[in-house]
């Protein structure tokens, strides 16, 4: 059989920009263990497959695929995906809102548009933030190959933080330290998997010129599942979006984080999170998408 796929750049308006993401459509035909193996085929970061809905309301089931294993939930896969069911299944409706069926819970996807063409997404968390345990700083660092003092604990110490995928998450005093942050794969694998991460993310104020306009600058790390490094991690810059807001006292926190700097592939990832009677009630984390490609898969059926 045959099935359609399209490759997006996520979180930019520049193709060859951002994180690259395969979404295969209609994609029903399909065993888990075969999404698996096509994942691994393209492998980007993430792989999504669109299936028809199980229940009224959501448009899609979304299922997301690491190279190595599937995933309840991520972000740039939810923004990317949003942006091709906008363009190539329901463009005749003019959707600006869409609900997607996932493993972690339902997400919500507002569509960007200009001038009413589709240009990107905003993504709802499906969870609230939860924490959970924390980390040493001098054992984090060590999984980086920095020096525990570039760990800046002000604001929170190293700590496992999800709104739907779990990662470590630790703030860096500089962006040289950001730079120079490399897995040591043996000390890593003394942290992951844990409380369900299997990646760790690091961020800091301290931007530079080769971020451009931003408020943070970050990168993320899962060498465990395939990942490398990743070029923009919604799921993630959700999360610590809700860490630091639920420290303020804002009732709209909005901030720009960028990502892929140092890969070569710069991402835009806008954070957005709202407050209602002193608790947060909204996480979102949207950006701006390009089409780079599509074509067929020929895939013998199970």
């Amino acid at each position: 059989m045959q099935l359609r796929y399209v490759i997006v750049d996520v979180f930019t308006n520049q193709r060859f920009g951002g994180n690259p993401l395969a979404v295969v459509l209609d994609a029903q035909g399909l065993s888990g263990e075969q999404m698996q193996k096509i994942a691994r085929e393209f492998n980007y970061s993430e792989t999504t497959f669109v299936l028809p809905p199980e229940r009224p309301g959501p448009v899609a089931t979304v299922r997301i695929f690491f190279p190595r294993n599937e995933i309840p939930f991520a972000g740039h896969p939810n923004v990317g995906t949003g942006f091709v069911i906008a363009r190539q299944l329901h463009a005749a409706k003019g959707l600006d809102r869409l609900l997607l069926d996932e493993a972690a819970g339902t997400v919500a996807i507002e569509i960007m548009r200009e001038g009413g063409d589709v240009k990107g997404a905003w993504m709802t968390a499906p969870q609230p933030l939860t924490i959970a345990s924390q980390v040493s700083p001098e054992a984090f660092a060590a999984a980086l190959n920095l020096d525990a003092s570039d760990i800046d604990t002000s604001l929170h110490q190293p700590e496992v933080m999800t709104v739907g995928l779990p990662f470590i998450v630790a703030k860096l005093h500089s962006r040289g330290a950001l730079r120079r942050a490399t897995p040591n794969l043996d000390k890593m694998g003394r942290l992951l998997p844990r409380d369900g991460a299997d990646g760790v993310y690091i961020y800091t104020q301290d931007v530079d010129s080769n971020d451009g306009a931003c408020d943070f600058s970050a990168r993320m790390f899962a060498p465990f599942s395939g990942v490398i490094e990743d070029a923009a991690t919604g799921s993630a810059t959700a999360a610590i979006a809700a860490r630091l807001a639920m420290m303020g006292s804002e009732d709209v926190w909005e901030q720009t984080f960028a990502q892929g700097i140092d890969l070569g592939r710069p991402s835009r990832l806008a954070a957005r999170v709202t407050r209602r009677n002193g608790q947060i009630d909204l996480i979102q984390v949207g950006g701006n998408c390009v089409q780079v490609m599509q074509g067929t898969l020929d895939v013998t059926p199970d």
